[in-house]
């Protein structure tokens, strides 16, 4: 039995302290007998693992046979596997501060309006507001230890390089080491662009016309056939100049502003060396859980795989059968693989709760000249970036407590990411604020097998501010109906995805309205292929004014907020970038030994 948190009552060891407690908890678990409240003097250590951009079909235990996940599928062997896990929005930012908070992303205002979905830069000033509550912060007040591995992107700073209103460590985790940001094909000098590549590739074109413009000038001058002053075409000159640097101070440099790496307030590498990072991310994840193993502790690490430019170190690469993006997923499972390893080694396995998941689903879109780069989403359509098809946000869900959690159950019922957040904090001992609306619930009556449904009877699926689509779990029937209000438009016609476009769009000309609206039955057809209609559902109109009426009684919890990703909070700002060194020259190595790169 691993050892257990210090101060531990009867003057017995931490270690057997925690022993002691087993058969309390374990009667606290069956049906009816007490409620769970009471057995939290028995705090498990809690590991969070969330992949990126993960399809739910590149796992073994979630039907992938020709991917080799052995250790993700083992957890699944030893716990409980959910079939219909959903993700509260298609995107990484918004995504994930919906884990964080339990909370639809819009209420913290981490949610696109017409614009920008995703922070776009580590010196922007949006991001995750001050005044909302993550599971870490609560946990830290129950006394755990809180650390963040790996990605954040929920923004770093306010209104000073160093005021770090964003960072984790002012959400409730007292460790943090890994990006701020997250990894884009600009931290791979050999890969295409991608922050803003379109906006970019037009200031460059302006900067081109522009300049040619000037030298026409110049030229028209030295030859006699303009009448203009030498003063006018050193000024138009400059402005052009001018243009360029304020532009280019940002894009130009898009690698050594947002792939860098940091130990809590401090940049200890910048930009990242890619080559080193999994092995980087993997020492930090063993390395805490060596030094808290005598304490309770929540440690969410945040996988920097399987997001492009799918860093892949040699060992790996030719490996799978997918390519590069296959050669990703099997390292990835090997890293979960010794993070599980390290759990079990320092005698932690049966006091830990370990989740595994991925944000939302896979990259379709994400393709180059050799192939795929993106996942794959099973049997379900859609993909990233799309709220309403299943494929956008349906993903894997695995927990495990040995000893506690069955091994071996899978549940069919409807649950969120956002139901993580109550979870972690009724298993730390805490209580969920009650000064907000919380949109998740707690998962432990259904992994327990206390309930027999979610506590969910509608779900609201979001794509930036635009309710896409909403399901409802007629739990009576066990019917699950899906009503999609709009949906986007594929291209090329007839595709799968928005192939060109990087991710679909939300709302405008990319998206189509429905009419009445769309709607299938997922218990039924899961793969969205066979929308129904009045004459093939007697219940058709029934279903649509049910859930019609869950959406605006769903609309009246809704308040207005700033809105963290509007164009002043989403813009480059030099004096909010993190910096290693004397800005605008940051540079340093994973020691932390400043060095011009």
């Amino acid at each position: 039995m691993a050892p257990g948190a210090p101060g531990a009552p009867g003057g017995r060891s931490a270690p057997a302290a925690r022993h002691s407690w087993w058969p309390l908890l374990l009667l606290c678990l069956l049906p009816g007998t007490c409620p769970l409240k009471a057995a939290n003097a028995f705090k498990p250590n809690i590991l969070l693992i969330m992949a990126d951009d993960l399809g739910i079909g590149d796992l073994g235990c979630y039907g992938n046979s020709t991917l080799r996940t052995p250790n993700i599928d083992r957890l699944a062997e030893e716990g409980v596997r959910l079939t219909q896990h959903l993700a509260a929005a298609p995107l990484c930012t918004p995504s994930r501060s919906s884990f964080l908070t339990g909370r639809h992303s819009f209420r913290s205002g981490m949610e696109a309006h017409d614009g920008y979905r995703a922070l776009q830069w580590n010196g922007a000033s949006g991001g995750l507001p001050e005044n909302e509550t993550t599971f870490a912060r609560i946990l830290q007040q129950q006394g755990y230890a809180t650390g963040l591995i790996g990605k954040w992107h929920q923004g770093v700073n306010c209104e000073s390089r160093t005021d770090h209103c964003h960072h984790p460590l002012n959400h409730g985790f007292d460790y943090f080491y890994g990006m701020p940001f997250t990894l884009v094909n600009d931290c791979d000098p050999d890969r295409p662009p991608e922050v803003d590549a379109t906006t970019r590739a037009k200031l460059w074109l302006s900067t081109q016309m522009a300049a040619l413009a000037v030298l026409t000038i110049a030229v028209g001058k030295v030859c006699g056939l303009i009448s203009v002053s030498w003063k006018v075409v050193l000024g138009a000159a400059s402005l052009v100049f001018l243009f360029f640097v304020s532009w280019y101070a940002s894009f130009g440099f898009v690698r050594r502003w947002n792939c860098i790496l940091m130990r809590n307030h401090d940049v200890t590498e910048q930009p990242m060396d890619l080559e080193r990072t999994t092995s980087h991310m993997l020492r930090e994840a063993v390395s805490y859980i060596e030094r808290n193993k005598h304490q309770p502790f929540l440690l969410f690490l945040s996988l920097l795989h399987v997001h492009i430019p799918l860093v892949t170190t040699k060992q790996f690469l030719g490996k799978s059968q997918h390519g590069l993006y296959g050669d990703n997923v099997e390292e990835m499972d090997w890293l979960v693989g010794e993070v599980l390893n390290a759990i079990e080694e320092n005698g932690l396995k049966n006091t830990t709760f370990t989740y595994f998941t991925s944000d939302h689903g896979g990259h379709l879109e994400a393709r180059d000249e050799r192939g795929q780069l993106g996942g794959w989403n099973g049997i379900f359509r859609g993909g990233k970036g799309m709220g309403g098809w299943e494929g956008g946000i349906r993903v894997p869900g695995i927990f495990r407590w040995p000893g506690v959690l069955p091994a071996g159950r899978v549940i069919h019922e409807p649950t969120s990411l956002m139901d993580v957040f109550p979870t972690v904090v009724q298993l730390g001992g805490g209580e969920v604020p009650q000064d907000r609306v919380i949109d998740g619930r707690s998962l432990v009556p259904l992994l327990r097998g206390a309930a027999e449904h979610s506590a969910h009877e509608f779900l609201f699926h979001y794509c930036g501010k635009y309710l896409h689509a909403a399901r409802w779990h007629e739990k009576d029937s066990g019917r699950l109906w899906k009503v999609h209000y709009m949906t986007p438009r594929f291209h090329p016609k007839g595709a799968g995805a928005c192939y060109g476009r990087g991710v679909c769009p939300c709302s405008g000309d990319g998206v189509t309205q429905h009419s009445p609206p769309l709607l299938f039955e997922l218990s039924r057809d899961p793969s969205e292929a066979r929308p129904l209609s009045p004459g093939s559902e007697p219940l058709y109109h029934m279903v649509v004014a049910q859930v019609g009426e869950a959406v605006e009684q769903h609309r009246k919890t809704l308040s207005p907020v700033p809105t963290q990703f509007s164009l002043s909070n989403i813009i480059w700002k030099p004096w909010l970038q993190p910096c290693c060194g004397t800005f605008p020259f940051c540079a340093c190595g994973q020691d932390g030994d400043h060095s011009e790169t």
